[in-house]
């Protein structure tokens, strides 16, 4: 039991430090490289989150992944608020809340499939609900109210006119590439979590049996 509790409250603090840091770095262009344009710093850390929310799922069931999703929400837009922007709040809020209860869901119906089915699924189809909500939401004009409203003044930056994925012919607003290039990066580190998710199930389950073991 109280291993059970320690577990799920690592689990919501992971998730809420990793969507706090996520949301201060994705203001924040990729620089390297010459990527500015087609990258933020936050996406090579937030698909961390859906690795929480899958290992959670996997060892607590879907009841605890869904405590952890709204306790990490909740914990996230309180500090988001306080080192990032209202809006980037708001839009991380409503992305991550809507993004990983489909990635509970998800996970949840393909948990008998093979091991890496269910977390790979989940995680793509999660991440591509969150960034298009999220930079929908956080970058484009039409939500500028987002910003406005709590009188903060809006960055125009992210709007601004920019080559389209690096191709200067092509002009479109720098978030839509900045969107793109993010949501590439997510697909790529989902497959790379796969490799600490495999070893944290396999020694979970190895734990289980020696206790299992134990007991008899």
């Amino acid at each position: 039991m109280v291993a059970s509790r320690n577990g799920l409250i690592m689990a919501t603090l992971a998730m809420a430090l990793t969507v706090v840091a996520s949301n201060y770095l994705v203001q924040f262009p990729f620089a390297p490289l010459g990527l500015q344009d087609l990258l933020t710093w936050g996406a090579f850390t937030y698909p961390v989150a859906f690795l929480v929310t899958d290992l959670t799922n996997r060892k607590f069931g879907p009841t605890a992944a869904r405590k952890v999703v709204f306790v990490g929400f909740t914990l996230a837009v309180i500090w988001s608020i306080w080192i990032a922007t209202p809006r980037i709040a708001i839009a991380s809020g409503t992305a991550f809340l809507t993004a990983h209860l489909l990635d509970v869901f998800v996970f949840n119906k393909l948990r008998q499939s093979r091991w890496w089915q269910a977390p790979l699924i989940s995680s793509f189809l999660g991440s591509s609900l969150d960034t298009a909500l999220f930079f929908g939401l956080a970058f484009a004009t039409q939500f500028n109210m987002l910003d406005t409203g709590f009188g903060v003044s809006t960055d125009s930056f992210p709007s601004a006119l920019a080559p389209f994925l690096m191709v200067e012919s092509v002009q479109a607003p720098r978030w839509i590439s900045w969107a793109i290039g993010d949501y590439a990066v997510k697909l790529v580190v989902s497959l790379a979590m796969l490799v600490p998710y495999r070893a944290l199930i396999k020694k979970n389950d190895g734990t289980t049996q020696n206790l299992n073991q134990a007991a008899v």
